[in-house]
């Protein structure tokens, strides 16, 4: 007698209930991400859905990629709106079909990977390695909308110490699709033999071992805290958010009152320390762009903050542009430190950000976008900076090194991870989104550091021009955050660390072997002929069923 398969039974599917579960598998992981971060949870639902979206009735590559494009368009496009919110919908629509299209090609991968045997390791395996090709390409990638930074309040979040963001996102695929697959394998109507009875018990053990053992991980990592890094004392730090003039793209069309503001907010603090209601700061920092008059260019702006600074009695890390001679600029964050009471003649400390941002800070193959957008003039020419990416204050009460961020960096694992090889002992990401409007962009771009700091074990300071400013504890938690659109002083005694979490010594590795293990997954997979028949979109013929019998889930 000859044993039943193990597989689920084919299911014949239409496309357009395909197209609605993806549809709502990608809303369900849009509300997973901040301001939505109580349900966390719905990332790994999203997934599960989508993986049986992929995997019920045997669906084509063709299928699988149609799939994966509603999938990413459902996700996308309420994620992103903030892009258009002062140039218009092309941009931001523009942006969510390109990412759309990184999904399609996740599902097309995915469709071959998945013919291996264990289903759901290819699937996060898949997803994971499409995640990191959109984090890099082109024009260095757009890495917004990574699972891990969904997970702020989430279970999953202590693991990223150990494994970093491409861990966390590989974990949260790899549940929702064992979920998926173990639902299918307890539910779905089959008979068992003997045979497949062995089978049938070690799949699901799997299954439900990749279920739960993340969240048991995560559980125990946050017991213990941040692995391999030892607090190595406290400092006296004030967050400074100015606001700004007006909304919208030309907020900076009165560079001086942005620097005033900052200015005014910092004398209202020193007022604060010498009337004795709020302790003396060993350490200030303001915005991206607070300094927009640069003080090298403009001597007014430097003695505006010179007396900011004897004033407080504490150096004052600030966003600036300067100047690059033969053309350019640097988006620039420039330490400005005192001694005695006084304010050094000129800055003590310079990082230009590394990382800049395509479509803002400079605009690449700008005659040809600037035949979609008038706002395409309105893009910057900077150009990205090198060299250490942390400036050293002396405060009174030692040397304090901190790591710089400088606002779109924040969401590229790399510039966190240089900063704490270089012996940061705290993260200060400088940003701006006035430009942005109330949108949901800054409340996202917040989880991103609240993720690093987990990542690095490190306490972030976010200092926002218009706000949403934070200061964040090593463990992801808000210790303050301001009000948007508000000016505000935010002051803590923060935690300094030394030492490297795991996830900062393996650096990219994690995400390399992922990606290496699922070009070579999907190479073998083709290591068959592709018949004529699939490439054509139509069901997988009769000759491949004994070697599907074969996968398992």
């Amino acid at each position: 007698m000859t044993a039943e398969r193990t597989d689920p039974p084919t299911t014949a599917v239409r496309w357009w209930h395909r197209v609605l579960v993806a549809a709502v598998a990608g809303g369900l992981m849009y509300a997973a991400f901040p301001p939505h971060q109580h349900v966390w949870w719905l990332a790994p639902v999203a997934l599960g859905l989508l993986y049986a979206t992929l995997t019920v009735g045997r669906p084509s590559v063709r299928s699988c990629a149609g799939t994966g494009f509603v999938f990413g368009l459902a996700f996308f496009v309420p994620l992103l709106p903030w892009i258009g919110e002062y140039v218009g919908p092309l941009p931001w629509l523009a942006l969510a079909a390109v990412m759309a299209a990184y999904l399609a090609l996740f599902g097309a991968v995915a469709a071959v990977t998945m013919r291996l045997r264990w289903r759901p390791l290819w699937f996060a395996l898949s997803w994971v390695s499409v995640e990191a090709l959109r984090s890099a390409f082109p024009f260095g990638g757009f890495p917004w909308g990574r699972t891990a930074f969904s997970q702020v309040q989430g279970w999953y979040l202590p693991l990223t110490s150990v494994i970093g963001v491409p861990g966390v996102s590989f974990v949260i695929a790899l549940s929702g699709a064992a979920a998926a697959s173990l639902i299918v394998r307890v539910v779905g109507r089959r008979t068992v033999t003997p045979r497949t009875a062995p089978l049938r018990t070690v799949t699901v053990a799997l299954a439900a071992t990749a279920v739960v053992l993340p969240l048991v991980g995560g559980a125990l990592v946050s017991m213990l805290g941040s692995p391999f890094t030892t607090e190595t004392g406290r400092v006296e730090v004030a967050a400074i958010q100015g606001n700004v003039p007006r909304l919208g793209l030309d907020f900076n069309a009165q560079r001086r009152a942005v620097l005033d503001n900052h200015v005014r907010e910092t004398l209202r603090l020193a007022e604060q320390v010498n009337d004795r209601t709020r302790p003396a700061p060993d350490l200030v920092l303001w915005p991206e762009n607070a300094a927009d008059a640069p003080p090298t260019v403009y001597p007014d702006s430097a003695a505006s903050i010179r007396a900011a600074v004897s004033a407080v009695g504490a150096p004052i890390a600030f966003g600036t542009w300067l100047p690059i001679e033969g053309g350019g600029a640097t988006n620039t964050v420039l330490l400005w430190g005192e001694h005695d009471g006084f304010a050094d003649p000129e800055p003590s400390g310079r990082y230009d950000k590394h990382i800049i941002q395509p479509f803002g800070e400079y605009l690449p193959w700008r005659s040809f976008f600037r035949l979609f957008s008038s706002y395409a003039d309105r893009a910057g020419d900077f150009r990205p900076g090198t060299g250490p990416a942390v400036l050293t204050a002396d405060t009174r009460n030692g040397p304090v090194t901190m790591g710089v961020a400088t606002c779109w960096e924040v969401a590229f694992d790399e510039a966190a991870q240089q900063s704490v090889r270089e012996d940061a002992q705290f993260l200060f990401v400088p940003t701006n989104n006035a430009t942005f409007g109330k949108t949901d962009m800054t409340y996202q771009q917040l989880a991103m550091s609240q993720v690093r700091a987990v990542e690095t074990g490190r306490s972030v300071v976010v200092a926002a021009t218009s706000g949403v400013s934070a200061l964040v504890a090593p463990d992801g938690s808000l210790i303050d955050e301001s009000q948007i659109f508000t000016p505000d002083i935010l002051q803590t005694a923060l935690q300094l660390r030394s030492g490297q979490t795991p996830a900062v010594r393996l650096g990219p590795w994690p995400q390399r072997l992922i990606v290496l293990a699922t070009v070579i997954g999907f190479l073998y997979a083709l290591r068959g002929r592709i018949s004529l028949d699939v490439l054509a979109g139509r069901r997988e013929p009769a000759t491949t069923k004994e070697h599907d019998g074969k996968q398992g889930l």
